[in-house]
């Protein structure tokens, strides 16, 4: 059962209003007089506009629920159910939406229903009935004619898909949104949908110009809520470009409006997107101001991407002003609720491939039942004749039973593909963050046990940004996976290997002393500086900078040993990069200059590609 606690039944109200907070303005009352039926399309039209009247609605309906006719009741039910998750009591209203999806005479109704649980089921993470709920949603949507309902139901599925982080199925129900506008409706909500789920889907081609048509059409609107959001994105492409001035300008004009709708997950992403910018600006004070708010500002045992990005930003504030202290505190929140949101980002990945795999079994099921039938059919009217015909129908269940053999084969190899991507950087196939942190643990509490000495080493290539934005994404890709190769020449069979972000590598070396430990990372060093470039990466010169941390002096605390390892790293940055920095940074290992610029060759923007700005 789901239970919420009273922020969370707050929040969840304010989402479930702000779905159709933009539906209509504010009306008059209705007589007493009205008929049942008019007073149900006011309440469905105004139930999150005039709320007030939606109750006084829905009291005159209750007098007279007995003696309306069967489709007007289950629509009044509906109503029932939308207003209990309002005051947050998800369970009641769970239980009536699903009869009401299941029962309900009125497709449109029934898919009404299955929305508002998939909005349901998204906010509190529980993708795999989410997704169940979509799947359902989406078989029925062909059968609905009513066009608001229809309309509804597709914002409905982009919202919760972009929250899942599956932007290309959302891009796709925007695009059904704008092809089937309903009467007295605009385009404003599905061009919203459309923007957000290009945007942090990474698309290269959007503009800040693109972003401003949406507020401008939904502005004709009155539609303030969704204006805002769509300013919110605009100001994060404009980081993205480097004009964090415009940016901030664009949110902090409009900072009040946004406050007051007391939307936390909207105030939440305004709040990092100006942290961000201060940041890049140099103002250290108001980047602050503006990653606590986002903390402060987050609902309780709740991870997101903006409450990790605001502990990180806050660890680098802290860091740079020699707050030595405070930043290992923050440094520890981020990777805990950085853990959390790629939990979660998994959650719904696997969620998606599970029922998605489920689909398919059911439709494979089906479709070996009807076989089976044919097959029996067939049989009885083969009985008279001869051995010939016999023949015939061994042949074709010999033939069902290979086709289920072949996909159950299939399925094992998809589980096996699905399993091995959840632990590979699909990249430079090195272990992923989660699976390098979750093998180093396990092999920190073996050495522990043993009193076995181990070393983890941080890597980070130098100037990468700079490869980036000189070269593009493609070459930055070649340079990661030869720095890589590079590395993994000089590693031995137990060492783990991992990419933590970017340009961010880790190394744990077990049964590994700190001499040793840094004589290893001094080879990797030479190695990724010695490393040959050919083809388009000709002009490109790669180094890296390399933090050592010790169980000796940091323990088997992994948290531990990624502190000490970094503060080395940071130190080796200081230094000139290009060396390797065993914990405090006493004993450097330097590279010879010349060695380096070697290699250099002058870079001809003919030669590479350029590339987009990646997305946020």
């Amino acid at each position: 059962m789901l239970r919420l606690g009273k922020t969370g039944r707050r929040l969840l109200g304010g989402i479930i209003a702000l779905t159709g907070i933009c539906v209509g303005m504010a009306a008059q009352a209705m007589p007493a007089s009205d008929p049942p039926e008019q007073l149900l399309q006011r309440a469905f039209n105004i139930k999150t506009s005039n709320h007030d009247e939606f109750l006084r609605i829905l009291a005159k309906l209750r007098l007279v629920a007995d003696s309306l006719p069967l489709d007007e009741q289950w629509s009044l039910r509906y109503l029932e159910a939308w207003q209990a998750v309002f005051e947050g009591n998800v369970s009641r209203a769970i239980t009536s939406l699903r009869a009401i999806s299941e029962q309900a005479p009125s497709p449109a109704l029934r898919l009404r229903a299955m929305a508002t649980m998939v909005n349901i089921f998204g906010f509190a993470h529980r993708y795999e009935e989410a997704f169940i709920q979509l799947n359902r949603l989406t078989e029925l949507l062909p059968q609905v004619s009513d066009q608001g309902a229809r309309y509804a139901a597709m914002g409905e599925a982009a919202q919760f898909l972009i929250g899942s982080h599956h932007f290309k199925q959302a891009i796709e129900y925007a695009d059904q949104m704008l092809q089937n506008i309903p009467p007295g409706k605009s385009a404003c909500h599905a061009v919203r949908y459309r923007l957000q789920a290009l945007l942090h889907g990474g698309s290269a081609q959007l503009t800040p110009a693109e972003f401003q048509q949406g507020i401008d059409l939904c502005t004709k609107d009155n539609d303030s809520v969704y204006v805002n959001a769509i300013r919110a994105d605009m100001a994060a492409l404009l980081l993205q470009k480097g004009r964090a001035t415009e940016a901030i300008h664009e949110l902090e004009e409009h900072y009040a409006e946004v406050a007051a709708y007391k939307y936390a997950a909207q105030m939440q992403y305004s709040d990092m997107l100006l942290a961000k910018g201060y940041f890049s600006l140099g103002d250290l004070s108001k980047a602050r101001q503006y990653a606590l708010a986002v903390v402060d500002g987050n609902v309780e045992n709740a991870y997101s991407e903006a409450l990790s990005q605001a502990y990180e930003l806050l660890y680098q504030i802290d860091n740079r002003l020699g707050h030595t202290r405070e930043a290992l505190a923050y440094h520890e929140k981020y990777m805990e609720a950085d853990k959390g949101y790629l939990s979660d980002v998994t959650a719904g990945a696997l969620a998606y491939e599970t029922i998605k795999q489920q689909v398919q079994s059911q439709k494979n099921q089906v479709d070996v039942l009807n076989r089976q039938n044919q097959i029996l059919q067939l049989q009885r009217k083969l009985d008279h004749k001869a051995m010939e015909t016999s023949r015939l129908y061994i042949a074709l269940l010999l033939s069902v039973m290979a086709y289920i053999a072949f996909w159950l084969l299939r399925t094992k190899r998809s589980q096996l593909r699905f399993k091995r991507l959840a632990t590979r950087d699909s990249l430079t196939n090195i272990s992923s963050r989660q699976h390098f942190v979750d093998e180093t643990e396990s092999s920190l509490r073996q050495a522990a046990k043993s009193t076995r000495s181990a070393c983890l080493i941080l890597m980070d290539l130098d100037h990468f940004k700079q490869v980036n934005d000189t070269h593009g994404h493609v070459i930055g890709d070649l340079v990661l996976k030869r720095a890589v190769a590079a590395c993994q020449h000089h590693l031995g069979r137990h060492d783990i290997f991992g990419r933590f972000g970017g340009e961010e590598f880790a190394i744990l070396m077990p049964n590994c002393g700190a001499t040793q430990a840094r004589e290893r990372a001094e080879r990797l060093r030479q190695a990724i500086a010695a490393t040959p470039l050919w083809g388009e990466t000709r002009s490109v010169v790669i180094t890296a900078s390399f933090g050592v941390a010790s169980t000796d002096r940091s323990g088997y605390e992994l948290r531990q040993l990624m502190i000490d390892a970094d503060n080395a790293l940071y130190q080796a940055k200081r230094e000139g990069r290009n060396r390797v920095v065993y914990e405090d940074g006493n004993d450097p290992v330097a590279p010879t200059p010349t060695n380096v610029q070697e290699q250099a060759v002058a870079v001809q923007p003919a030669d590479l590609p350029r590339r987009h700005q990646p997305a946020v």
